[in-house]
């Protein structure tokens, strides 16, 4: 059952949101331009605000339902968080897509969308706030999966828990920088591209 839920975890991961929708509805295929990116910030500058929503909201659930595949299948032998780990390298190397995919925020999100709802809208707004002062996305991004991971060992310390959400926000602000590496380059040599409000 372990390898079925891993499996059917990373098969959900690997659906590329950005690339259906904008192929679907569009007639776009996203990588094709822009950063070349399929995840939600691409399509946002590519295709617009409608189809960026329809795509970060996908990619979001598509962490919180591969986290909750033990508890649909009745399967107790895998912590969650470990499923929705598995979905979220799905998302990044999408089978589906070239195995090449987004750069995990948002299938992150939904992650902690699962284990953690309040901790989930709090992040919600601290990249709100982040990205309002700085409007650049990938800073925002990157800066909310580190502060994420701190809160999560605060409220774990406080509740005398386990430190397993701690663990798994460790690896995914891992898995965020490493995919925001060019931008952290762009960044720093001041090309890259800022929001507009």
């Amino acid at each position: 059952m372990s390898l079925v839920i891993i499996v059917l975890a990373y098969l959900i991961g690997s659906v590329p949101f950005g690339l259906v929708v904008g192929k679907l509805f569009y007639g776009v295929d996203i990588r094709q331009h822009g950063s070349g990116n399929l995840g939600a910030t691409n399509t946002f500058r590519t295709l617009g605000k409608k189809a960026g929503i329809i795509v970060t909201l996908g990619d979001i659930l598509k962490g919180t339902l591969a986290a909750s595949l033990p508890v649909i299948f009745h399967y107790h032998g895998i912590n969650p968080l470990i499923i929705g780990l598995i979905a979220v390298i799905g998302h990044m190397y999408p089978i589906f897509a070239g195995f090449r995919g987004g750069k995990a925020v948002a299938t992150s999100a939904g992650i902690l969308l699962y284990a953690s709802p309040l901790l989930f809208v709090a992040i919600i707004i601290i990249f709100g706030i982040s990205l309002k002062i700085s409007k650049y996305v990938s800073l925002s991004s990157m800066l909310t999966a580190v502060i994420a991971t701190v809160l999560s060992f605060i409220i774990e310390f406080k509740k005398g828990e386990d430190y397993i959400l701690t663990y798994i926000l460790i690896v995914l602000t891992i898995f965020v920088v490493y995919r925001h590496r060019a931008n952290i380059k762009r960044i720093k040599d001041k090309t890259e591209p800022k929001v507009k409000f």
